[in-house]
């Protein structure tokens, strides 16, 4: 059992949760020997550690999801917030270190008073006199611990303030190709439940380590300043206490981080069966979701288990730590007062101090375990900034605007291209239409063209530059990606279209960029007009004109090249063709790559490339291809009929 039970703990700081059990070992045969129960309990042991493991290092890096960081860049972030104001730091120590003098010179003062009256030279003066330095040291302590509390309060909201606006910069700079691949659940997490969890360290668990800091260590100097003798019990209390927070410390940290992982795959779950209720609905997947839900939450069960344990196991040693010491004063003093070596006075002093050191020193342990969340927390927030980005700027630039793009092969899984050998140069200025079935590889094309995705073999160039060393802000003035998503962001009509060039985008241009695509009748119908508020509980946009305004933000970007995949899909057809017709007068010179089951907007292009299984079948006009009579000709004849 001794080995089961080290076993045990060498899992659990790996900082893994147990993975659900298969049905036959989830419970143990009572009525089998001691024998067979302790192996079978090895044997669930066993699983649970092996599923564990593996659980933490794919929460640790997943192969699709988000990684996350280690615990020393997780310090030096902190570290770094904390060095942005330096005079709020200080004022935080300055006034709870004289709060904390000023607390203490009060026991000494009533132990000289107990010494005085136990020896007779007492006076009622002398009495009045130390009664009157309490009561002024009481209201001075009052009022330095307002000041230390205000200026906690605004260190710790400003760092907040900080690290939530680094969360929120790493997030909105996170590879577009590995927020896709991450799971919607543990993104999700992440930006709530984990910033959440650091708001609280940062805002209450950094001013609280610091004022109970400055409390604990002066409260040890007073309390050695008034008997080293009468301190030796408290050299017992630090010793469980470091014995036990050292272990807390070390296993705690990876717990809270698989709880947190478990969180998301919980989210994970949750989401994936509310966007499919109608295909789980249709398929009669209902049961199979419940029972996966139920499995993801005995595995966060599990691991919320651990860490409460830790919690419990810590908690029972703070009672020794608090309580040994006031009887080892008691024993102490009694005998060293017998001895001469010690007076009553002191012995109260004493008494008292232990009393003080209490309070701060269980909201330090307290701290330490908001930290160990905090921390956790961060580590998951950090991660999302070690996301590896398929792009690797260099100083090359751009000398012209011709797109090309050479051996273009892609998978988004091992050994299972998408594209196959792809080449394809655009000439500037042309309107290219890429057609072909569903699944054929149209918008993997498109995604390589502009950017988005790197291709497993070959390269795409934008004026003899790879677009995948491109800046991404440079990049974006170059080519641009429009696909049937898109969204609305909270502001108004303005705010919306400008985003790309806020600093030099006037009215004029709005307007002209709504016009082009169609959208400038009723945006001037709208309440405030260009000044309307949009997004949720603000004007609700239809999704055609949602569209529009995305594409109208597209031309006020400017970009030399589009790509456009499905980009007026759902727009209805009437709308569609007029705004394709409005986007020819603006995309004069530019070139334009459109990507669409309509095959109207082939028949509108300069040239066309057929895609069939990830292979460009044929390329040219729309007349040329109909005489070739080939793949084209059959999806035009289709389509008419």
């Amino acid at each position: 059992m001794n080995e089961f039970l080290a076993s045990s703990r060498d899992t659990w700081r790996e900082g893994a949760a147990p993975a659900r059990l298969p049905r036959e070992l989830e419970s143990i045969d009572r009525s089998a020997g001691p024998r067979e129960r302790l192996d079978a309990w090895r044997e669930r042991h066993r699983l649970r550690g092996e599923r564990a493991r593996t659980f933490f290092r794919e929460s640790r890096n997943p192969e699709r999801g988000l990684p996350v960081a280690h615990t020393r860049p997780a310090l030096r972030f902190v570290g770094r917030l904390m060095r942005r104001r330096p005079g709020l730091f200080a004022g935080v120590l300055v006034f709870n270190a004289l709060a904390a003098i000023a607390g203490l010179v009060v026991p000494r003062l009533l132990g000289d008073l107990v010494d005085d009256a136990t020896t007779g030279r007492a006076t009622l003066d002398a009495v009045d006199r130390i009664l009157l330095g309490v009561a002024v040291l009481v209201v001075a302590q009052a009022a330095l611990t307002f000041c230390a509390r205000r200026s906690a309060a605004l260190f710790g909201y400003d760092m907040l303030a900080h690290a939530r606006e680094e969360v929120v910069d790493t997030v909105l700079r996170l590879p577009l190709s590995r927020v896709e691949s991450a799971s919607s659940g543990d993104l999700l997490t992440r930006i709530t439940s984990d910033v959440n969890k650091m708001s609280v360290g940062v805002r209450w668990a950094m001013p609280h380590l610091l004022t109970s800091g400055v409390l604990v260590v002066l409260t040890l100097v007073a309390l050695f300043w008034n008997s080293w003798f009468l301190a030796l019990p408290i050299l017992l209390s630090i010793a469980v206490l470091t014995f036990a927070v050292r272990g807390y410390l070390r296993d705690a940290g990876p717990g809270y981080i698989t709880e947190s992982g478990s969180y998301s795959t919980i989210n994970s779950t949750l989401t994936e069966t509310f966007e499919g209720a109608r295909t789980v609905e249709a398929l009669g997947l209902g049961e199979r979701r419940r029972q996966q839900l139920a499995d993801d939450i005995a595995v966060s069960a599990q691991a919320e288990r651990y860490t409460l344990s830790l919690r419990n196991i810590l908690f029972s040693f703070l009672d020794i730590a608090y309580q040994a010491p006031q009887v080892g004063v008691v024993l102490l003093g009694t005998w060293g007062y017998s001895q001469g070596w010690v007076t009553i006075g002191q012995i109260t002093t004493a008494s008292i101090y232990l009393q003080q050191l209490v309070g701060p020193m269980d909201r330090l342990i307290a701290v330490f375990d908001q930290l160990q969340v905090t921390l956790a927390a961060t580590t998951r927030l950090l991660g999302i900034a070690e996301v590896p980005d398929d792009r690797e700027p260099g100083g090359a630039m751009p000398a012209g605007t011709q797109l090309v793009g050479r051996d273009l092969r892609f998978a988004y899984r091992e050994g299972h291209d998408v594209l196959h050998g792809v080449d394809l140069a655009l000439r500037p200025g042309e309107r290219l239409a890429v057609v072909g079935p569903s699944g054929s590889g149209k918008s993997t094309l498109g995604r390589l063209l502009a950017g988005i995705n790197r291709p497993r073999t070959g390269e795409v160039t934008v004026g003899g530059a790879d677009v995948m060393d491109l800046p991404l802000d440079v990049l974006r003035t170059e080519v641009c990606l429009v696909t049937q998503e898109h969204h609305v962001f909270v502001g108004t009509v303005r705010d919306n279209v400008v985003l790309a060039r806020e600093q030099d985008a006037d009215a004029a241009a709005v307007r002209e960029a709504l016009d082009a695509v169609g959208a400038l009748d009723w945006v001037d119908r709208l309440p405030s007009g260009l000044d309307t508020m949009l997004g949720r509980g603000r004007t609700e946009l239809t999704p055609a004109q949602a569209q529009q305004i995305a594409l109208a933000r597209l031309m006020v970007a400017d970009p030399h090249t589009l790509v456009l995949d499905e980009a007026t899909s759902l727009i209805d057809p009437r709308t569609a063709r007029h705004l394709e017709g409005s986007m020819d007068a603006l995309l004069t010179d530019r070139t334009v790559v459109a990507i669409a089951h309509r095959l109207h907007t082939a028949h509108d292009a300069d040239r066309i490339a057929v895609v069939i299984d990830g292979r460009i079948a044929e390329i040219g006009s729309h007349t040329e291809l109909l005489v070739a009579d080939g793949e084209y000709a059959r999806l035009w004849h289709t389509w008419r009929s």
